[in-house]
């Protein structure tokens, strides 16, 4: 796998094509009878599906998986990925929908062990398309550890799919004995990112408009599960995790404070933005902290642990840029607060749509 991952594109394009289970040559397309529930919807799911995703759990091949419980208490969560396009700077739909399950559990306070993964595939969307997606499933749920234990195949009339849709639902076991949820942050609590803000929505806003900047800007993409079993390992108290994927920031910092009972307070000079990112926010006249990310995350702890929750996070590469960027105060008549690169102090409110739809 690291020698592939150290290929270029043409590359790995190449060695993928030849390594697809799936003949190309007879099936470049994938017809509505792939997902029909006869023969050709077999072959592809046993071909391609089972045999990448192979193992003790999946090969039970039953119309549900039995698994063993690790522990006394489970988290799971469910997301479904949408982005346009399908492939980006920094990934695709498919790395995508596993980061953003994984993440989402990991934020819990769970170790990521299982994930269920569900197509939705549009009739002529390329096998060979499919293939890189399954593959890059495949690469991502290794690298974080987790199993693919159970799925779904669908194939939906030509124009009617959007290429495909993937659904995921993770599974995973609680680590930490402390409760992590909005209603845990105090006054004194500290704010930590780990790293820039904004690149997943701004690589894909450029990929899918054919935005042309001055540096070609990655999807921020990761899996959190390494740093964040880091954290949690280590022992400390922690009130608050939160992927800062749809929303970005500002809606993290607002879905606290809905609950908790504080209001939180960050400083805009200390949020570290990429210069390719923030040129091509302020062309098209947009905030990094309402711009989506693929591979971030807040924490919200007490001030006592945060010198040694920055080690920790810097100690891994999703962390090597993790700052403090605030702070949670008595509650007052709003929220959340920003306070401005000139020191003015705004209400830093949750927008009221959504700046970059398909996004993920």
């Amino acid at each position: 796998m690291e020698t592939i991952k150290s290929m270029s594109t043409e590359e790995k394009g190449s060695l993928l094509r030849a390594m697809c289970p799936v003949p190309i040559d007879k099936y470049p397309m994938v017809t509505l009878a792939h997902g029909g529930g006869g023969r050709m919807m077999n072959d592809l799911i046993e071909s391609m599906m089972v045999a990448t995703f192979a193992n003790d759990l999946l090969n039970q091949k039953h119309d549900a998986t039995i698994f063993p419980s690790p522990g006394e208490k489970l988290a799971m969560s469910t997301d479904t990925f949408t982005v346009n396009p399908l492939f980006f700077p920094g990934g695709n739909i498919g790395s995508l929908a596993v980061h953003g399950t994984v993440n989402d559990v990991a934020m819990a306070g769970a170790r990521p062990l299982y994930l269920t993964l569900g197509l939705v595939i549009e009739e002529g969307l390329a096998m060979e398309q499919l293939w890189q997606i399954v593959y890059s499933v495949k690469e991502a749920a290794s690298s974080s550890g987790v199993k693919i234990i159970t799925g779904d195949t669908k194939v939906v009339e030509k124009g009617k799919g959007d290429g495909i849709f993937i659904n995921t639902t993770g599974i995973g076991v609680i680590v930490t004995p402390h409760i992590i949820n909005p209603a845990s942050v105090r006054k004194g609590d500290v704010i930590i990112i780990n790293g820039d803000l904004g690149r997943h929505g701004m690589a894909i806003m450029a990929k899918r408009e054919n935005l042309e900047f001055e540096s070609q800007i990655e999807s921020d993409s990761a899996s959190l599960i390494a740093m964040t079993m880091g954290l949690l390992e280590d022992g400390m108290e922690i009130h608050m995790l939160r992927d800062l994927t749809r929303g970005g920031l500002a809606s993290a910092l607002n879905e606290t404070t809905g609950i908790a009972d504080v209001s939180l307070e960050i400083d805009e000079k200390k949020i570290p933005v990429q210069e390719n990112v923030r040129g091509a926010l302020e062309i098209l006249g947009m905030d990094a902290s309402y711009v989506a990310n693929e591979g971030k995350m807040m924490v919200i702890l007490p001030e006592k642990n945060a010198a040694r929750a920055l080690e920790i996070m810097r100690s891994y590469p999703e962390g090597k840029d993790s700052v403090i960027i605030g702070r949670a105060m008595e509650r007052g008549s709003h929220g959340v607060y920003m306070v401005s690169s000139i020191g003015s102090r705004r209400i830093l409110d949750m927008i009221a749509g959504e700046q970059l739809p398909r996004i993920c």
